[in-house]
């Protein structure tokens, strides 16, 4: 897809008024009800599906196609962030009602980054063509990986700060309490960071790891910069929403891995397949329409038996507790 420097300057403006938008929504501090949440997510969806929609209109199916797979992708990618973003949020002891802020924020960090990370990714493309069986290989070797961590009996994860955030507290003063949305307070004369800028740096620098293989996985459902980064875009600008909606149901996705260790290694078989394509073998080359059909339906399934499965154990944890009770 052609895209001038105009139309880029436009999204990232569009972009940009969006975020700002959301800054002034978020503005005061409060507990985002499930109503809000739900809303919202709403909205960043079908601001996505237009978006798709004005691709279709003046760029055609395969372009569309190409969005569409990829913001799904990276939004069911992005909601393995969340349950990192729920341990970051306890262990900095986050109030409640500064949540919504710190994500805004956090995001917003991850994004900057993110699009770093995909220029670099673009630009490396567009000189080695080989590089498509790195990352073939990478996300194979991820999908395995999440497997094995599924399969692990591992005691409950905690959340442990990278080097980045270990060098910031351990050089920049801070005190030990939050001072609302501050993220610098002065105290007996001196400027003490507060836990607040520590915990929109955790959610941001850490949102990195991640895209260590979601970005990866939309290079490998397209090449095109612009789709590429209006992708991630939009799967990251509604994450703060998803993140108060679906909270609860977190626990429940318990075969949300397995999910996507089954996309990620797809679209790692696709990447191989596309590099030997290029490289001149002839091998069959998986369409746009076929990566959907498999995304959504693993999504689907996932969903699906994870639901049933936390049902199963909710029912037999109940059983467990009335024969206890009759026992007594």
């Amino acid at each position: 897809m052609d895209v001038s420097l105009t139309l880029w300057a436009l999204t990232i403006a569009g972009l940009c008024a969006l975020i700002a938008a959301d800054f002034v929504i978020g503005r005061t501090p409060h507990d985002v009800s499930l109503r809000e949440a739900g809303i919202w997510t709403g909205v960043w969806v079908a601001l996505a599906a237009l978006f798709g929609l004005g691709l279709y209109l003046f760029g055609g199916g395969q372009p569309a196609g190409e969005f569409f797979a990829g913001y799904i992708t990276e939004k069911s990618l992005s909601v393995d962030n969340l349950f990192v973003f729920v341990l970051i949020m306890g262990k900095f002891a986050v109030p409640s009602r500064y949540q919504q802020r710190v994500l805004l924020v956090g995001v917003l960090i991850a994004l900057v980054l993110r699009a770093v990370f995909i220029a670099a990714g673009a630009t490396v493309i567009a000189s080695f063509s080989w590089v498509f069986f790195l990352f073939g290989a990478f996300l194979i070797w991820t999908a395995w990986k999440l497997v094995k961590e599924a399969r692990a009996d591992e005691e409950e994860a905690e959340f442990e700060e990278n080097r980045l955030l270990k060098a910031v507290e351990r050089r920049v003063p801070s005190t030990d309490r939050y001072h609302g949305t501050a993220l610098f307070v002065r105290e007996n004369g001196r400027r003490l960071m507060t836990p607040m800028l520590v915990v929109m740096l955790a959610i941001g620098t850490t949102d990195v790891l991640f895209a260590l293989d979601s970005i990866p996985a939309i290079f490998g459902l397209t090449q095109d910069p612009y789709i590429v980064f209006t992708a991630n875009a939009f799967a990251l600008m509604g994450l703060r929403q998803l993140y108060f909606l679906i909270g609860g149901l977190l626990k429940k996705l318990v075969h949300l891995s397995y999910g996507l260790s089954v996309i990620l290694g797809f679209i790692g078989v696709k990447l191989v397949l596309h590099a030997l394509h290029e490289a001149g073998v002839h091998v069959p080359e998986i369409s746009i329409p076929v990566s959907l059909g498999v995304i959504g339906s693993v999504l689907t399934v996932t969903t699906v038996t994870s639901l049933m499965a936390s049902r199963r154990q909710e029912a037999a944890a109940e059983e467990e507790r009335q024969r206890q009770t009759v026992d007594v």
